[in-house]
């Protein structure tokens, strides 16, 4: 008794694992969203970037911030709407991709580099910030909600669509997980898709949260189809692809062809892929 008792008296705590290097994940994100050609997977998702500013209410007399903004979905729906816009990314070529649809469709709307996690803005400029599928991938959640809330204005609004955990894209993203795991002490970007992580990011400071569950449905000749294209300009599909063996490589492809065919609502003749995401829209006090 006496020799335990020295043995736990004697005993260290366990140390504290190491904080992120946020720096350096960053980095590595940005390359990987440069890498391939994201817009032409963004411009199918523009009905997000619609539905999202009919429920924020995005209006004519709004100031509006869209944050990873990519090739600027939400972005041109709040243009539509005749709002004064903001698009942000921080990827060059992303931001030149929406100003070229902005000015196809002779739209109003400036583009500024801007990291999500440091808003080149000061606070309370915003009466509307919205951000489709971009600022759930940051790698200091806390960080880019701060910033978020910072730069709207009491009583502004805060727009949100954030894939779930357990959507077609939540899944295919622990797939790629177990070939190239995240970086340890990160908190999943699917955590954005759960009504207990956005209450823990935004709940102090919000005044009312309107959460709903929406389907945005892939539509693609076939699975393969689909893998096909997001191999080639998907940026996390894409580098996964390069970081593994040729046998790595067959192993994935099976993965996410199976992932799709159990998602697939359409048989054989074609791929039509539901994938969960939540639509948010918050009122800050």
């Amino acid at each position: 008794m006496q020799t335990n008792q020295a043995q736990s008296t004697n005993a260290q705590p366990a140390a504290a694992p190491p904080a992120p290097d946020y720096a350096a994940i960053k980095n590595k994100q940005q390359a990987t969203w440069a890498t391939g050609d994201f817009g032409r997977i963004g411009v199918t998702l523009q009905i997000v970037g619609e539905s999202l500013c009919e429920a924020a209410d995005v209006r004519a007399t709004d100031r509006v911030l869209d944050v990873a903004a990519g090739n600027g979905n939400a972005s041109l729906a709040a243009a539509r709407r005749f709002a004064d816009v903001v698009s942000t990314d921080y990827v060059p070529d992303l931001l030149e991709q929406g100003s070229l649809r902005a000015h196809a469709e002779r739209l109003p709307m400036r583009t500024q580099l801007a990291d999500a996690e440091n808003l080149p803005f000061a606070d309370g400029s915003f009466d509307v910030v919205l951000s489709t599928f971009g600022v759930m991938f940051t790698p200091n959640q806390a960080r880019a909600a701060e910033e978020l809330r910072r730069v709207t204005r009491a009583g502004g609004r805060i727009g949100l669509a954030n894939w779930t955990p357990d959507s077609l894209i939540g899944e295919l993203f622990r797939i790629i997980g177990r070939f190239l795991p995240p970086p340890a002490g990160l908190v999943s970007p699917a955590a954005w898709g759960t009504e207990s992580r956005l209450a823990e990011l935004f709940g102090s400071d919000a005044r009312g949260m309107k959460v709903e569950r929406k389907p945005f449905v892939f539509r693609y000749r076939s699975a393969h189809h689909w893998l096909e294209v997001f191999r080639d300009y998907y940026g996390p599909v894409t580098k996964a692809f390069a970081a593994l063996d040729a046998a790595k490589q067959d192993e994935l492809a099976t993965l996410i062809v199976d992932l799709l065919e159990r998602h697939n609502r359409a048989g054989r003749d074609a791929l039509v892929a539901p994938s969960d995401y939540l639509e948010v829209v918050l009122t800050k006090r």
